[in-house]
């Protein structure tokens, strides 16, 4: 399946907290990584998922997703050499969906916000607390943030 997402920091946090509610524990590791493709394992709440995805461009890859059993998700991500946490909140704005997730640990203090699109040219409202797109910066991809811990 073909991902199309765009990804922003956020410009004011202080009128995106109240929007913030309901969000759901996220635990991540990558099993490998190379530049064009990762395979991710995840506990997203108390459930287990591994996502493969193919492609160098931040903004169109292949990804692939598929629930696994929780505890296969925890024995592999004990190991995995680094296990990245945040919490994600999802936030609806004219229609569209934008996960934001707000990083833990070492990453304390990140916020980013992120929104699935059909077409690399699908236009969409922007909320005012949106700040600078970051998509084409890959020091935001979680498989590179995951090795500043």
């Amino acid at each position: 399946m073909t991902e199309i997402e765009r990804k922003y920091l956020i410009r004011n946090l202080d009128e995106l907290r109240p929007l913030l509610v309901n969000g759901t524990k996220i635990k991540q590791g990558y099993l490998f990584t190379t530049p064009e493709k990762s395979c991710r394992i995840r506990i997203k709440g108390d459930r287990g998922f591994i996502t493969i995805k193919i492609g160098e461009s931040a903004l169109i890859r292949f990804e692939y997703e598929y629930e696994i059993p929780l505890n296969d998700a925890e024995s592999l991500l004990q190991t995995c050499q680094r296990v990245l946490s945040k919490s994600r909140y999802e936030v609806y704005v004219e229609g569209y969906t934008w996960e934001i997730d707000v990083f833990e640990g070492k990453l304390d203090g990140l916020v980013v916000a992120e929104i699935e699109l059909t077409d690399v040219d699908e236009r969409f409202l922007v909320p005012t607390w949106v700040g600078e797109e970051v998509t084409y910066y890959p020091s935001y991809l979680n498989v590179n943030l995951i090795n500043r811990l």
